[in-house]
């Protein structure tokens, strides 16, 4: 299926591993220019050598930055000024007991998972609306949906982030240009390895051990790949997908029982 994108422009946040580097890669089978930031050089490279492997036509620029900074989202900014495309994302905040949160705890994970898309979103809405197209589309997690207890801290950013865009998204939507959220269920990546951690040191068993009783428990009977995450991804930010904006589509296996 073309989904119509190729030759457009895009900036995809923490994509040299994981979700982010599968979302990039999804966009360049689609013939898109993709310019990748993260703060591991050598990951970021790595993944950007495999794309231009993989598609000589397509422009990858890599820029080496944290872009929960003002720095590193002016470096990325300065790379690629008129995204066609913004794919937001940025790790997630430690999981823990509420309790033992500062007020510093609570600024951190609100800074990168809310007001990090949003000045990202600031900087390049208005001219995808002048342009007559734009795909924005903020990672954040099932979270959202179906809170997680230990990871309060993602919680609460993450659902403020949605929050605003419900409304932004009506507002864009009249000049082609859609926002809407990928919430990702349990992936198999460095992020879901990191949460089973505390659970197998308090339990004294492996985190190995912890992810398989968690994949029995999902009705897909696995963990997700983030290859799948990609492909939804890049047919959101198609050029067929103008009629959907303002949405939150939960990849989680069935994990989450409701029917809204």
């Amino acid at each position: 299926m073309d989904l119509g994108i190729k030759g457009r422009r895009a900036i995809v946040c923490a994509s040299s591993k994981g979700l982010g580097r599968a979302c990039a890669i999804a966009l360049a089978n689609e013939g898109v220019h993709v310019t990748l930031t993260a703060r591991g050089a050598e990951a970021l490279k790595q993944t950007a050598d495999e794309i231009r492997k993989a598609h000589p036509g397509v422009t990858v620029t890599e820029i080496v930055g944290d872009i929960t900074t003002a720095a590193g989202r002016e470096a990325v900014l300065k790379a690629c000024p008129d995204p066609d495309i913004l794919i937001n994302n940025a790790g997630g905040p430690p999981p823990g007991d509420f309790r033992n949160w500062t007020r510093d705890d609570w600024i951190k994970a609100i800074d990168a998972n809310m007001l990090t898309p949003i000045e990202l979103i600031k900087a390049t809405v208005d001219g995808m609306m002048a342009r007559k197209f734009g795909r924005i589309v903020n990672i954040t997690s099932a979270a959202v949906k179906a809170p997680i207890e230990i990871l309060g801290l993602s919680n609460g950013a993450r659902a403020g982030l949605t929050g605003f865009v419900a409304g932004l998204s009506r507002k864009t939507v009249i000049n082609n240009v859609t926002i809407n959220g990928l919430l990702p269920g349990p992936f198999e990546t460095d992020r879901l390895r990191g949460t089973a951690k505390p659970e197998a040191e308090k339990r004294g068993i492996s985190a190995e051990q912890v992810l398989a009783e968690r994949a029995k428990l999902n009705p897909a009977g696995r963990f997700g790949d983030p290859d799948e995450f990609g492909y939804a991804c890049a047919f959101l930010c198609g050029a067929k997908a103008g009629f959907i904006t303002g949405q939150n589509l939960l990849l989680d296996g069935g994990a989450f029982p409701g029917t809204l």
